[in-house]
């Protein structure tokens, strides 16, 4: 490419200029029609007047022709792919979010010192229509620079987010390398990004470092920050492990409540005889569980009971049973309502409290009985 072919080359403030329609030359500002702000670029503006712009200086600022030299000449950056990136990382392990399923850019020194220098460069404006805004009796800017403000920001937020799109594999790299068990991974890489984007605005390519060097320290030292900061909030709100809250004792107190209405209802079968017991196995329901109306009896083991009926205690057993299952019949028709079989739990749910309680009260009244 020629000389001449290169000066017809737009520069990037012009492009802007061009498409607010506001032109200015080398020897000094043009008429140009006036046009409203938007209400995000009045709150831009607002910002930029607010703050002294910092940036990194350079000598190549001041040489004659630096924004032709700067922008013009140089040569085209790659802009980074960002597609595989997310802000939640759900699984790291899937290609789409892998930055090696995509091409990734890799800039050289060289490459790295253009953008910083555009990068820079357009804050040392900002800079410059400060200075010439803050001198004047209103602190205001005419229109000419608030169109420079506003065209000079653009670029520098566009320089600023190519640089750091570049280099966000750098920060899960290190995020996955000195990954925390106490920080969430999500909150790691979003303070590493943060990280990121501090060592941009305070990178200086004037000394020949490459900006990784510089970016991996400044991601540490913030990962450090956040494992330090997490660990105060820890010590300064302290929680103890209380087993109590790990579950509920719903079903336990409902079942216990179910086991004990359902053990009076059995000592009023027993002595109404609704379960229409024969003498002797009333008898020796009775005289087994210390079931006896009016009062309560001390329970009689199967060889005592056996020796009052005149019979061995494996007999008494067989009448024991005999006389449970009639008990059994009479309280699940009666009483609990679960004579019927019960539907099973569905795989994978949570059984019916109502259908546990009810099946664990009877298990457990005859279990006390036994």
């Amino acid at each position: 490419m020629d000389r001449m072919t290169r000066t017809r080359r737009t520069l990037p403030l012009e492009q802007v200029r061009r498409r607010t329609r506001a032109s200015v030359d080398r020897r000094g500002v043009t008429a140009a029609p006036k046009k409203a702000l938007s209400a995000d670029e009045d709150r831009l503006l607002r910002d930029l007047l607010a703050k002294e712009q910092d940036y990194i200086d350079s000598p190549e600022f001041y040489k004659d022709g630096a924004e032709t030299r700067i922008y013009d000449e140089a040569p085209d950056i790659r802009k980074p792919d960002t597609s595989w990136y997310h802000p939640v990382m759900d699984d790291l392990n899937t290609r789409s979010r892998d930055p090696r399923g995509s091409e990734q850019v890799i800039l050289t020194a060289a490459e790295e010192r253009v953008l910083f220098l555009q990068y820079n460069y357009a804050r040392h404006r900002i800079w410059g229509l400060q200075q010439d805004v803050w001198k004047t009796p209103d602190k205001t800017p005419n229109d000419d620079q608030a169109k420079q403000l506003l065209a000079w920001a653009t670029i520098a937020n566009r320089l600023r987010e190519q640089i750091a799109n570049t280099n966000l594999a750098l920060v899960l790299a290190m995020a996955k390398r000195t990954r925390m068990s106490e920080v969430d991974f999500a909150d790691l890489v979003s303070e590493g990004n943060m990280a990121l984007l501090r060592a941009v605005d305070k990178f200086d390519c004037g000394r020949g470092f490459k900006f990784s060097t510089y970016a991996c320290r400044a991601i540490l030292k913030a990962f450090s920050r956040q494992g330090m900061k997490l660990s105060k909030h820890r010590q300064r709100f302290p929680t103890d492990f209380d087993p109590k809250l790990e579950r509920s004792n719903f079903l336990e107190t409902k079942r216990a409540d179910f086991e004990k209405d359902a053990a009076e209802e059995v000592r009023r079968i027993v002595t109404e005889n609704r379960a229409e017991l024969s003498d002797i196995e009333r008898t020796v329901i009775e005289h087994r569980f210390g079931i006896e109306s009016g009062q309560s009896e001390k329970p009689m083991t199967l060889e005592q009971v056996g020796q009052i009926i005149g019979v061995t205690k494996e007999r008494v057993r067989q009448i024991q049973n005999k006389a449970l299952e009639k008990i059994r019949t009479e309280l699940e028709v009666n009483y609990l309502g679960t004579l019927k079989e019960e539907p099973e739990t569905p795989e994978g749910g949570n059984p019916n409290p109502s259908v546990v309680v009810k099946g664990d009260a009877l298990a457990g009244v005859f279990a006390a009985l036994n």
